[in-house]
């Protein structure tokens, strides 16, 4: 099952045909950014949160969409993934997961990763998407694209091909030498790596 999932972060300037998606969400704070940008609202299956920014006025039309998670030791994005897995969804698109205050950008990012086991979550942006890699990874049709590897918090043993600057059991750490700002010199990149977690991110631009 295919999802997508609004969370409160920035409004997107743009987003994918919700047509394409058999689960679409999005969290109780993100509603009120998909109202302003004219998202076609009766598409969402439903709206999570603790409804702490939620104003009760017209979005009351929508109640019986709405799903109420109170738990204050999850943040509602964990919680709306929790809903998803529930749902049966497994290939998560996430919008809204960057900008605004950096803090909540690096706690999705540990929310993506406590769920990196049991769902695929690909966060999409302004400027990226970005997401993390199996073990052994592959991605076609980026040549020129900036493609920026991050360890979370190491990855040892990596070997790169089709980057500028590639690795031969090469080795990233939070600490010391990240990744980031390389570009693909062929359409197909291919990565492995044994030992750690690595995010990719890449550009949605070519260079």
């Amino acid at each position: 099952m295919k999802v997508l999932l609004f969370i409160n972060g920035e409004a997107p300037k743009s987003f994918p045909n919700p047509d394409h998606y058999d689960l679409i969400a999005c969290t109780d704070g993100a509603f009120h950014y998909l109202k302003r940008i004219g998202f076609p609202l009766a598409q969402l299956d439903f709206i999570s949160g603790d409804f702490d920014s939620h104003s009760g006025s017209d979005e009351n039309i929508y109640q019986e969409k709405f799903i109420h998670t109170p738990d204050q030791n999850h943040t509602d994005f964990y919680k709306g993934l929790d809903i998803i897995i529930e749902k049966g969804g497994k290939n998560v698109d996430v919008f809204g997961g960057s900008g605004g205050e950096q803090d909540h950008f690096l706690g999705n990012l540990t929310v993506a990763y406590a769920f990196k086991d049991k769902l695929d979550v690909k966060f999409y942006d302004e400027f990226s998407e970005y997401y993390f890699i199996p073990k052994n990874f592959t991605v076609k049709g980026i040549k020129d694209k900036m493609v920026s590897l991050y360890p979370f918090p190491a990855a040892g043993n990596i070997i790169t091909k089709g980057l500028n600057w590639p690795l031969d059991n090469g080795s990233l750490n939070i600490t010391s030498t990240i990744g980031t700002r390389n570009f693909a010199v062929e359409d197909e990149v291919s990565i492995t790596y044994e030992k750690g977690d690595l995010l990719i991110f890449i550009g949605k631009n070519y260079l």
